[in-house]
């Protein structure tokens, strides 16, 4: 087993320059540590793609992780497919992210087998899918090649194939932007982060992590061709979306 993992604090320091967010080994070695106590509700996210591969994943089928970090969904879709056979495809295009992943999935000894691969998600050939995860992945793609993104994806997708899109999410209305931005930073703070550790951070991400509203992100996949999209799951300005072909 691994050992536990470190406790976030990247931008607990003040920064006289601070650098674009980037999936380095840095972040690496904190991200379970950072991502659940960044993103609320991010544990019931995971946990609940175990029940949605039980319900969807088909013998033969492949499941692609797209954007896969340490390969939490895998290992959460690893457990709901069971004794399904099928080929899980973890993707990520970190190597800290991957080599740091491959030894999480090695101590746990996943079945079925998760396959690793380093590469852009706008580079994978998506076939004979019956699950595919974007969890938080999308909003770091540049918004030109997002739909782009999801046409390869659905066009690889077997009928009645699930894709789960969790993102974060900016409000049309100001008002409600001001006040889930608000609730979000509370959240953070009753997790421990500084004042300074979460302006910092913020200020790394602005230009890297892009969020849309929920109609646009809606709108998109409909528009892709998915026939069945609802958000299943949503806190403060999180969301994660279930579409199915």
């Amino acid at each position: 087993m691994t050992d536990k993992p470190a406790k976030d604090r990247i931008y607990a320091d003040p920064r006289a320059v601070i650098a674009d967010f980037a999936f380095d080994e840095q972040v690496a070695e904190v991200f379970p540590d950072m991502i659940n106590r960044s993103v609320p509700g991010y544990g019931t996210i995971i946990s609940m793609l175990a029940l949605m591969a039980a319900r969807c994943v088909t013998p033969g089928s492949r499941c692609y992780d797209l954007g896969c970090s340490l390969g939490a969904a895998s290992l959460a879709i690893a457990r709901g497919v069971g004794r399904t056979p099928c080929r899980i495809v973890a993707v990520d295009n970190s190597t800290a992210m991957l080599d740091r992943a491959r030894s999480i999935i090695a101590s746990l000894d996943a079945s079925p087998p998760i396959d690793l691969v380093c590469a852009d998600a706008m580079d994978v050939a998506i076939e004979a899918a019956s699950m595919v995860v974007l969890n938080f992945t999308l909003q770091f793609v540049p918004l030109e090649l997002r739909r782009q993104l999801l046409q390869a994806i659905h066009r690889g997708m077997n009928s009645g194939g699930m894709l789960v899109l969790s993102e974060k999410i900016a409000l049309p209305d100001a008002d409600a932007q001001g006040i889930f931005t608000e609730l979000h930073h509370g959240f953070k703070m009753a997790q421990g982060y500084s004042e300074l550790e979460i302006g910092q951070k913020r200020a790394a991400l602005e230009k890297v992590l892009l969020p849309e509203t929920l109609e646009q992100h809606v709108q998109r996949l409909r528009a892709v061709g998915f026939g069945t999209v609802e958000v299943w799951f949503q806190c403060f300005n999180f969301v994660s979306i279930l579409a199915l072909k």
